[in-house]
C-alpha cells in the first residue's frame, strides 16, 4: 500500500474536510481544487465580494456608502 492509498484509506484530508464544511461554495472550492484550476479561484472570490457588496448595498442603511464606491 502506498502513502497515498493509505492517506485516502484514513479519510478525507485537512482541506477537502474545510471545503465539505462550506456547503455548495466547498464543492465548487473542492471541485476547483481537485481539477486544478486554481486560475479561477481569484474570479471566484471577486465575484462573492461583489455579491456580498450588491447585497449589503440593497438592503442596510450601509447602502449609501458602498454606493459612493462606484
Amino acid at each position: 500500500m502506498t502513502t497515498k492509498e493509505k492517506h485516502r484509506a484514513d479519510g478525507p484530508s485537512a482541506m477537502e474536510d474545510f471545503f465539505m464544511r462550506l456547503g455548495v461554495l466547498g464543492e465548487l472550492l473542492a471541485f476547483l481544487w481537485k481539477r486544478k484550476l486554481y486560475w479561477m479561484l481569484p474570479m471566484v472570490i471577486t465575484l462573492l465580494v461583489f455579491a456580498l457588496l450588491i447585497m449589503l448595498g440593497s438592503s442596510t442603511p450601509a447602502g449609501a456608502f458602498i454606493y459612493t464606491l462606484f
